[in-house]
């Protein structure tokens, strides 16, 4: 089923609940969930905040990012209490700074110094003004060790776990006993190892395969059983739904369910049974899906594997343990790699950001972890185990939290298509999700491939959870749910329910609906966190070096300005072609491109260029750089 669209009425109100985005814009959520998201210009907000409840003018335009409006009315406020970063500070009035709202404290408060960080609770609300009076300092912008403090009570994540949900944990004990395994099947014989990220505690997957004498392939995918463990309306159900899923920083972990379940009992860890839920899967030699199985299992992982150590043996031309299973795991990815891409499925293949901080939240450097075939292994079987379980849900008309992603409108791919083109991309005129996978597959291996994506992924709506079925978008697939990580991710506790008939009377839409808010909550929370690193490393290399010419590669080009990111700092910046004095810019539409007028010179994607630091805040969290000719 895919979502209607609306139609282009004038004095057409729609309820739905607001999303801000960083850069002052947002999209509205409609209560009735067949309507498209309503995109919000940043000057059409006015006074209304994020997860605000609110209700929306249309406009008769239908943007290139689908229907607007404007803000009519706010319905009910999402939050009574917001935090501030104190940035000016006369007599009895504070003046903080949050995204682009002005935040008022008024009182007598003499201990609060300039950069301090505010719980406040909203009293009143004029304009794009807030009135507020103080809950809570939080610290100072300038000390790295309240980073994550401040992201958890700006977003209003769970810290502390109620001393029920704890004790109701640790009545488990720590050891599986003979009648958990009662009416399981006996996987403890097959080769399972799992492969995880250097620090994860929280092993959620583990996988075994065996090859047989014809050719085929024999996978299994075990998932840690929790919903042997946190029974429906229990205290860990009750206090794992609110979370949502679990909060990751740098260092640091916000877990949906206590240590001695996420890390422990549930943990896949070496040489000790662990109760699974297994899904075990056929494939012929062409990595065809012969026929699939999903039991209530228990297995003994005989390694516990990094991607950095699975990767080293892949390349590896030594004997060591465990080399066939994993070269037999490659083998199977790539057939079904192909077979998913060949579907129209895109490979983004993006590097993750590693952010390494000392005890005091002290950033020390960024790495970066590539996106090899030791991870592409493990995302591609779990991609199956999802996508069987919501074909196994959707067939037994069971219900189901599906993973949805809406597919954009063309109108939201033009500025995209222009760009590909622009940089001799070839494409149709109308292009197909398979023409977008061979697009990719071009850029995979090209200087431009990060980028490449990330322009491609702002093209496109997030992914979202739906108890309705409208397919996903980004996978090319007409069935997917989470199933996989039902430590980390309440939807896949769900799921894990549903296949065995232990959830009743339960509205699946409202729990997805407060996943997928949980899920943005999270993201914000981490995103703010990560940024706020970052920046203390590249201000930090800033006082040592005030005069250092940064190297940065342009990433976007826009009609006055140019986006770029800094070498090894990764982090965007832009300059306004007012700040360009050497001539005269225009854009030039077709090609995007900005050109001198007088002397020809050229700013285009991809081009490395210099710059330098003008002025810089964490109070405000923003950077003035300059473009250096030389």
């Amino acid at each position: 089923m895919m979502k209607l669209v609306m139609k282009k009425k004038h004095n057409n109100f729609i309820l739905g609940t607001l999303r801000t985005n960083p850069k002052g814009f947002g999209f509205v959520i409609p209560q009735n969930s067949e309507l498209e998201d309503i995109f919000i210009p940043k000057d059409s907000i006015g006074s209304a905040m994020d997860g605000d409840i609110v209700k929306v003018e249309l406009s008769p335009i239908y943007s290139s990012k689908g229907p607007s409006g404007h803000i009519h009315s706010i319905v009910k406020r999402g939050k009574i209490t917001i935090c501030g970063i104190v940035k000016d500070k006369r007599k009895n009035i504070f003046n903080a700074t949050l995204v682009d709202k002005n935040i008022l404290l008024t009182g007598s408060h003499e201990d609060i110094k300039i950069g301090d960080i505010l719980k406040l609770k909203i009293s009143e609300i004029r304009k794009k003004v807030i009135f507020t009076t103080l809950l809570e300092r939080i610290g100072n912008i300038y000390d790295p060790s309240i980073d994550i403090k401040f992201a958890t009570e700006e977003f209003n994540l769970r810290m502390i776990f109620p001393d029920e949900v704890i004790q109701e944990a640790k009545n488990f004990g720590s050891e599986i006993t003979e009648n958990d395994l009662k009416n399981r099947k006996d996987f403890t014989k097959l080769e399972c190892i799992t492969i995880d990220p250097d620090t994860a505690k929280d092993y959620d997957d583990a996988i075994s395969l065996n090859r047989e004498k014809n050719g085929h392939f024999k996978l299994g995918v075990h998932i840690a059983d929790v919903a042997h463990y946190v029974k429906p309306n229990s205290c860990l159900d009750i206090e794992a739904k609110k979370r949502g899923n679990s909060t990751y920083f740098q260092n640091y972990v916000i877990p949906m369910l206590p240590q001695t379940l996420s890390n422990e009992l549930c943990s896949l860890k070496p040489n000790v049974i662990r109760l699974t839920v297994s899904v075990i899967m056929h494939f012929n030699e062409n990595g065809k899906l012969l026929r699939y199985e999903i039991f209530r299992s228990y297995i003994k992982s005989r390694h516990r594997f990094t991607y950095k150590e699975a990767y080293k043996i892949l390349q590896s031309k030594e004997t060591v343990p465990f080399k066939d299973l994993l070269r037999n795991m490659k083998k199977l990815f790539l057939l079904l790699h192909k077979n998913r891409q060949q579907r129209g499925s895109i490979d983004f293949s993006m590097p993750e950001e590693i952010i390494h901080v000392d005890a005091d939240g002290n950033p020390l450097n960024i790495e970066i972890a590539p996106y090899d075939i030791s991870h592409q292994i493990i995302e591609e079987f779990m991609l199956k185990a999802n996508e069987l379980i919501a074909v196994e849900l959707s067939d037994s008309k069971k219900g189901s939290i599906y993973r949805v992603h809406e597919e954009p409108s063309c109108a939201n791919f033009n500025e995209f298509y222009t760009f590909a083109r622009s940089l001799g991309f070839k494409l149709p005129m109308h292009p197909k999700t398979t023409d977008l996978a061979k697009l990719f597959l071009e850029v995979k291996h090209t200087e431009y491939a990060k980028h490449f994506s990330l322009h491609f992924i702002k093209s496109l709506k997030l992914a979202t959870y739906s108890s309705t079925n409208i397919g996903h978008f980004g996978l090319a697939l007409k069935y997917y749910c989470h199933f996989t990580s039902p430590i980390r991710r309440y939807t896949d506790l769900i799921a894990q329910r549903l296949l065995f008939n232990e959830e009743k009377d339960i509205d699946l839409e409202e729990i997805a609906k407060h996943s997928s808010i949980q899920e943005r909550a999270s993201a914000q929370a981490e995103n703010l966190v990560s940024n706020l690193k970052k920046l203390r490393f590249l201000l930090a290399h800033h006082e040592k070096h005030p005069k250092y010419l940064y190297h940065g590669v342009i990433t976007r080009i826009k009609p006055f300005l140019i986006y770029f990111e800094i070498d090894h700092f990764f982090i965007e910046g832009s300059c306004h072609i007012a700040t360009l004095d050497n001539d005269y810019y225009v854009f030039n539409e077709k090609n995007m491109h900005l050109i001198g007028c007088d002397h020809g010179k050229i700013y285009k994607f991809g081009d490395k260029i210099k710059v330098r630091i003008i002025n810089a805040s964490l109070i405000t969290s923003s950077i003035e750089w300059q473009i250096v000719e030389l």
